[in-house]
C-alpha cells in the first residue's frame, strides 16, 4: 500500500480545504517545502500534491515550487490542479514529477484525457471528484449529471496509470474515506486506484490494506497529518508494512 501524504499549495502555503470549499480552509505555518522535506526525512517516497492557485486560474502558478521540491528531494510527485493543456502537463514533466492529475479538464473533454494517454504515457493520472455518485467539475463548484462509473467504463481503455477517487462529501472532512464506492470503482477501473478524503486515523489506513483489493494501490492522507490525528513515524510503517 503506497501512502500519499499531502501537500495543498495555496499562496505559496500549506493549506488544507474542507469538501473543497475555498472559504473553509485552514493555513498551516510550515511552508510547502519544508513541509515536503519533512515526508522525506520521514521516509516517504511517495507525494500528493495539488496547486490549489492552479485549479483556480488553470495556469502552473507554483511550478517553480514544484521544481525545487523534485530537484531538493527526489520524491516521486503527482500534481494536480488546473492542469488543461498539453503545455501544462510537459513543464510539469519536464521538471520531473512523475505523474501529472488531470480532473475537470479530462471530464469536460475525453478526447483530451485520450491523447494526453497516448502523449504521456505512464504519467498521466485521472481525478475522479464524486458527490454522492456523481462526478464534480471546476474545483467541486460544479456538479456534471454523470454518474462516476459511467464515465469510468467510457474511458477504461484511454490509458491513464492511475486513478485517485476522491469523495467529497468526506474530504477534508476527517470522517474516514468512502471505502464502499471506491471498491466499485477499483473493481471496474483498468488502472490502480488511489483512495483519497476523509482520512482520520491510523485505523483508516489500516482498514484500507484489509480490502485486500489488488487494484487498490495506494491512499492519500491530508489533514489528519496536519492537524497531528496522525503521526508520520506510524505512518510510514504501513507503507513498509
Amino acid at each position: 500500500m503506497k501512502i500519499f501524504p499531502a501537500i495543498d499549495i495555496k499562496d505559496k502555503k500549506c493549506v488544507r480545504l474542507v469538501k473543497g470549499d475555498f472559504d473553509n480552509k485552514t493555513e498551516y505555518a510550515v511552508s510547502p517545502l519544508h513541509q515536503a522535506g519533512k515526508y522525506k526525512d520521514y521516509g516517504f517516497k511517495n507525494v500528493h500534491i495539488i496547486d490549489l492557485d492552479g485549479a483556480l486560474t488553470g495556469e502552473t502558478v507554483n511550478l517553480n515550487l514544484i521544481q525545487e521540491i523534485v530537484s531538493k528531494f527526489d520524491l516521486k510527485i503527482e500534481i494536480g490542479g488546473g492542469v488543461r493543456n498539453f503545455e501544462s502537463i510537459q513543464k510539469y514533466i519536464d521538471v520531473g514529477v512523475e505523474k501529472v492529475i488531470l480532473g475537470s479538464a479530462a471530464i469536460k473533454d475525453k478526447n483530451f484525457l485520450k491523447e494526453a494517454c497516448l502523449k504521456f504515457p505512464n504519467q498521466i493520472a485521472l481525478g475522479l471528484d464524486a458527490k454522492d455518485g456523481y462526478l464534480s467539475v471546476s474545483g467541486w463548484k460544479e456538479n456534471s449529471n454523470e454518474l462516476t462509473l459511467d464515465f469510468l467504463k467510457e474511458v477504461n481503455d484511454y490509458g491513464a496509470s492511475r486513478l485517485i477517487y476522491t469523495d467529497i462529501n468526506r474530504d477534508g472532512t476527517k470522517a474516514s474515506p468512502n471505502f464502499e464506492e471506491t471498491v466499485k470503482i477499483a473493481n471496474v477501473s483498468n488502472c490502480p486506484v488511489v483512495i483519497s478524503g476523509g482520512v482520520s486515523s491510523i485505523n483508516d489506513i489500516k482498514k484500507a490494506k484489509e480490502l485486500n483489493n489488488k487494484n487498490i494501490e495506494g491512499i492519500i492522507v491530508g489533514k489528519a497529518i496536519y492537524d497531528d490525528d496522525i503521526k508520520l513515524d506510524e505512518l510510514v510503517k504501513e507503507t513498509n508494512a
